[in-house]
């Protein structure tokens, strides 16, 4: 399918983009809604004129009231709610959450509020400092006709205003994903405000009591659900992502063509001239690869869960160039409340973690590789030779990753003998040049493929 937008989808493009700008902008509401401390952290008006465009409903199907659209739509309003930076509960209830109900009674019961811009969904997922849903541990113990959920959830993003927070927790026949209303006696909430001026949760769950029909799907088997969760809610935020890197990179384009330093526009520059073109280009990679992410989704297709990590990652690293240049770029100013680029900063932070940063989806990928590249030697196949170069490519590159950043968030004491990450990234330099470096590996790949 070609990376680029149907008439029908530039035209939902262009609603989306006009109506953010006019009602949804930084002005409008993140500042408003920052300044006067909402305890929300979002306007529930703009909630209700998103649902009156018909845009939380683009997931949920005709027959349940809603458009019957696809991942691609979802992404494209989006790009425009990250260009302006738009306060919303739309990617994790118009999108994350309608896709877990999605075929179960709880749609039925649900959808119609979400339709109508009433109702908040939350996600309570992430029990750690990271985003690791495999090591999800919240205990679900048979209670009478239900269940009794034990445990602690934060990073709830939109949890202090929820109706519905999805919960995963295992039960003993494996991970269950539970639907709980917001007054379930027994579940204490803490609101917390983000960087970005969000607000999040830390959720505890004191044998919170939820009867059976509170299972989404079937018990034991919410892995499957909680992939299509995660899959929906990675490619959003990776569209999300790529507005945010789209204004960033404009404002501070344009910023390059108004100040002057030694008598010249500062675009003039060549440094800086490169510095723009190289972000340019990352931000339309990006831009491409949530696309693609988004109509392996829609399709349906095996290879939509690794593409939904390249855009992830992708995405949250373009976003990051994009801010951090922007900041540079424009100065000591940059570091200002009075201009916007430095919010831009504040929502990529959250963003960038939000569903899985870049590491742990390069890390995911990597596994994905060198398993099925030893499945192939396993298999003798003739098509083991490529695998295998891509995954001693991949896995080299998700290492580095992995290590720089620890070094990095050790501080001073990464660099020191007393502390063992550095001899993490002393292996990682061995390991990557043994049998050929990712270069090599690339080059291999390329050469095979007649470039």
């Amino acid at each position: 399918m070609p990376l680029y937008l149907t008439d029908d989808q530039v035209m939902l493009r262009d609603t989306a983009r006009e109506f953010m700008a006019a009602e949804g902008s930084i002005a409008k509401q993140l500042r408003k809604y920052r300044d006067m401390d909402c305890k929300d952290g979002f306007g529930h008006a703009l909630w209700k004129q998103l649902a009156e465009l018909g845009f939380t409903g683009i997931l949920v199907d005709e027959a349940s009231g809603g458009l019957g659209l696809g991942h691609v739509e979802a992404g494209i309003v989006l790009e425009e709610i990250g260009r302006n930076l738009t306060p919303s509960p739309f990617l994790v209830t118009a999108v994350a959450a309608v896709e877990a109900m999605k075929g179960t009674a709880h749609g039925a019961r649900w959808f119609p509020g979400i339709l109508a811009g009433e109702v908040v969904a939350a996600l309570a997922l992430d029990e750690g400092p990271k985003h690791r849903p495999e090591a999800i541990a919240m205990k679900a113990e048979r209670a009478g006709n239900g269940f009794r959920l034990t445990g602690r959830k934060q990073f709830v993003v939109q949890g202090a205003s929820a109706d519905l927070i999805l919960v995963a927790a295992r039960a003993e026949e494996g991970l269950t994903l539970f639907a709980v209303e917001k007054d379930a006696k027994g579940l204490d909430v803490e609101g917390v405000r983000l960087v970005d001026s969000s607000i999040g949760a830390r959720m505890d769950f004191n044998g919170v009591e939820v009867d059976a029909d509170s299972v989404v799907g079937e018990v034991g088997k919410g892995e499957a659900a909680l992939g299509r969760v995660l899959a929906a809610g990675r490619a959003g935020a990776a569209s999300e992502l790529v507005g945010v890197a789209s204004a960033a990179a404009g404002m501070t384009l344009d910023y390059l063509k108004q100040r002057k330093q030694f008598g010249r526009l500062i675009g003039e520059f060549q440094a800086l001239q490169h510095r723009a073109a190289h972000l340019y280009g990352e931000i339309e990679i990006a831009r491409a690869a949530a696309m693609k992410a988004q109509q392996l989704l829609d399709e349906g297709a095996a290879e939509a869960e690794a593409m939904v990590c390249v855009a992830k990652a992708k995405a949250g690293w373009a976003a990051t160039l994009a801010v951090q240049e922007g900041v540079q770029m424009h100065g000591g100013i940059g570091m200002t409340d009075e201009y916007d680029i430095g919010l831009y900063m504040k929502r990529d932070r959250v963003l960038a973690e939000l569903f899985g940063d870049g590491a742990y989806h390069a890390d995911k990928v990597a596994r994905a590789a060198v398993l099925k590249a030893q499945q192939l030697l396993d298999a003798g196949s003739e098509k083991a030779d490529e695998a295998v170069s891509v995954a001693k490519a991949q896995a080299a590159l998700a290492t580095a990753l992995s290590v720089q950043e620890g070094v990095q968030m050790h501080g001073g004491i990464g660099m020191t003998d007393e502390s063992d990450i550095g001899f993490y990234m002393k292996r990682h330099r061995v390991l990557a040049e043994l049998f050929g470096d990712a270069n090599f590996h690339a080059d291999k790949l390329a050469r095979a493929a007649g470039y």
